[in-house]
């Protein structure tokens, strides 16, 4: 059988194989006319060359993509945690007439808040305490290029207006110096919360979102786009298994197992499993249902606790670790400080003397970790 052109060929004659070309990943299949052997042949397509879909509203975001590429508009795309919004933003840039330039992301709620302006802008030396060189900046290192903005809902309200004189004259100025310094970058901003509701509470200026919001995109939960799952999950094998090795099949069971699973955390609890799957399978050709394990939300309280509010009284058994006594008893304060400001996130920060960003992290980390802290915090 002739090979497919320039991407996917058989192996080998007496043993069914797939195999990308100019790559040592093969993947061995039995039915050719099975939902694992299109996930797979999926996954060897797009293996090292982007996103891996084959879900219909994936086809129709990345076809969008596509040609949003071919424009310098900036894009906005929303989308949970974990769903390949940087991946979708990297595709961008890689079809985009910038692609030889560099793609530089950054993500605004890693880095701190006194820090961020000089990161982004640059600064002189001098400008602040440990300045002993000037630095250019991720606006001046992606000149010419792609700069993501992820997590952008976490920017600071004063840096926001400074970021949207930036995109509006093309030009920065570096902390420390009175002269702009023009620069040439296409901006991709990603966030993971609802923007619009962000600016009507006043956390994000309205003229920004608009700047921002030239063509918004958005990307599903993995639960809401299923026919991904099992190309992703090859891919993950491919991507993860020894050199030299190939990787292992998945079993219809496994494959079942997957499709039913709610996937909280989106594409990257994905990877999770088959990474795991892969340490468990070992030498075996095809991983099983006893190889699929899924990650479990971490717990601030163990269920002996029988504590599902904080809002409830919390009694700490004698013994707990330290560390458990300061989370819950950091919990109650911040429940009992926004109750008492009738939940107004601004002033019960104040309060507290933490910034309202870090406030939004521990309410977070407590609805992550599975504890109810009520649909108005």
């Amino acid at each position: 059988m002739r090979a497919l052109p320039n991407t996917i060929s058989l192996a080998r004659a007496d043993v069914p194989s797939l195999a990308r070309a100019g790559s040592s990943a093969t993947l061995t299949y039995s039915d050719p006319t099975s939902e694992g052997t299109f996930g797979a042949l999926v996954a060897l397509i797009s293996t090292g060359s982007g996103p891996v879909a084959a879900d219909p509203e994936s086809l129709s975001v990345l076809a969008l993509a596509d040609r949003l590429a071919g424009t310098d508009i900036p894009v906005l795309i929303n989308g949970p945690t974990g769903t390949g919004k940087e991946v979708l933003s990297r595709f961008i840039h890689d079809r985009s007439q910038r692609r030889e330039k560099p793609f530089i992301a950054i993500n605004c709620a890693a880095i701190p808040e006194a820090m961020l302006e000089a990161l982004l802008f640059g600064h002189q030396k001098g400008a602040f305490t440990g300045a002993n060189a000037a630095g250019e900046g991720f606006f001046r290192a992606a000149d010419g290029g792609t700069l993501l903005l992820d997590e952008i809902a976490e920017m600071p309200l004063p840096l926001q207006a400074k970021l949207l004189r930036a995109l509006q004259e093309g030009e920065v100025v570096p902390v420390g110096a009175t002269t702009p310094v023009k620069v040439d970058v296409r901006i991709i901003a990603c966030a993971n919360r609802n923007l619009p509701l962000e600016v009507e509470e006043g956390r994000f200026r309205a003229d920004l979102f608009y700047r921002l919001n030239v063509f918004p995109m958005a990307l599903s939960a993995l639960r809401e786009r299923p026919a991904d799952i099992v190309p992703l999950a090859f891919a993950m094998l491919l991507r993860h298994a020894p050199k030299g090795q190939q990787a292992p099949w998945i079993s219809d069971g496994a494959i079942a197992m997957l499709k039913q699973h709610g996937w909280p955390g989106n594409i990257r609890e994905l990877e999770n499993v088959m990474r795991r799957a892969l340490v468990l399978a070992g030498n075996a050709k095809s991983i099983g249902t006893e190889h699929i394990v899924f990650d479990r939300p971490a717990r601030l309280v163990e269920r002996e606790a029988e504590v599902t509010s904080v809002d409830a009284d919390i009694d700490i058994a004698p013994g707990a670790k330290l560390a458990k006594v300061v989370q819950l008893s950091e919990a109650r304060a911040i429940m009992d400080t926004l109750d008492a400001c009738g939940g107004r996130r601004a002033e019960a920060a104040r309060q507290l003397g933490i910034s309202e960003r870090t406030l939004r992290y521990r309410l977070a980390s407590f609805r992550e970790a599975g504890l109810a802290v009520g649909a108005g915090r």
